[in-house]
């Protein structure tokens, strides 16, 4: 990750932080299971491309912040849900114990639900000067859109329906871009909505972008589960292939993940490319996705 990036991702925990409910308020379980899932790490990928769509038309990150802070508390919400017994079942996430591990299945369920509310709190805040009601309203839109049936919710019930079945890669595809690509979507048009782009054609090749880096970052994920190492990585590894769950690896083969993945990377390179220098840290966020090791 390069020194930029960084950057956006310690201004990302900062703004996360400040966000969140003080910890000495009750109740305090509940607070504290909420700061356990949003603060314990991980890549900051989704507030990282909030960050650098709005670079590439040189928004000020406080401008950003609120739709930065808003997608990754939905993110982390998720998370915590699809790690339950009822959906994944898993007992380690970021490296260390999920959040019902810790806490309970009853306090992580109900953490969950608190950081969603938050996130669209977070969203009609007053703290982003210059979006107007709206903008604000149209990124309200966008974020539920995400969450709901036709984004991550909906992905999750084609990942639980798909436990055991032979998928083709268009239906692989399908899933993946409601369950993982619907928020990193989401995340570049907050980004270009908060920095106060208008121009259809730009919007446009964002969400091509958007897209791809969606998919890759699905596949590398996949691929990390086949070949990657769970200290590094700091989730279970083999567990997809384990629960006999449709990966892209298992349909396609890992060779042909790994150049479908340097495929979708290339074209989201080339959505971007009319940018020019501004969309340097968005090449580098691509890149980032399809080389990561964690």
């Amino acid at each position: 990750m390069t020194p930029t990036l960084r950057d956006f991702a310690a201004h990302a925990d900062y703004a996360l932080a400040l966000a969140l409910p003080p910890l000495q308020e009750p109740p305090l379980e509940l607070h504290r299971a909420m700061h356990y899932a949003v603060m314990g790490g991980g890549k900051r990928m989704r507030p990282l491309l909030v960050y650098a769509t709005g670079s590439a038309f040189s928004a000020p990150l406080e401008r950003l912040d609120a739709a930065a802070v808003a997608v990754e508390i939905i993110h982390a919400y998720s998370l915590v849900h699809d790690d339950l017994p009822a959906m994944d079942d898993d007992s380690l996430r970021r490296g260390r114990a999920t959040c019902h591990i810790e806490f309970g299945e009853a306090m992580a369920i109900l953490a969950g639900d608190a950081l969603q509310a938050l996130a669209f709190e977070v969203l009609t805040r007053e703290t982003a000067a210059g979006i107007d009601t709206r903008t604000r309203l149209e990124m309200l839109r966008v974020l539920a859109n995400a969450c709901g049936s036709q984004g991550m919710a909906g992905g999750q019930a084609f990942d639980l329906g798909a436990i055991g079945q032979r998928l083709d890669a268009n239906e692989l595809e399908r899933m993946h871009v409601y369950k993982t690509g619907a928020l990193i979507r989401a995340s570049v048009r907050l980004g270009a909505l908060a920095a106060g782009c208008t121009d259809q054609s730009r919007i446009e090749a964002l969400d091509r972008y958007a897209h791809c880096v969606g998919l890759a970052f699905q596949i590398r994920d996949d691929i990390l589960d086949v070949e990657g190492d769970a200290g590094q990585i700091g989730k279970t590894v083999g567990k997809d292939a384990a629960n006999d769950k449709p990966t892209y690896p298992a349909i396609l083969g890992l060779q042909a993940s790994v150049a479908h993945l340097d495929e979708l990377t290339e074209q989201a390179l080339a959505a971007i490319q009319p940018f020019g220098e501004s969309a340097t840290c968005l090449r580098d966020l691509a890149r980032f996705v399809a080389e990561r090791e964690s």
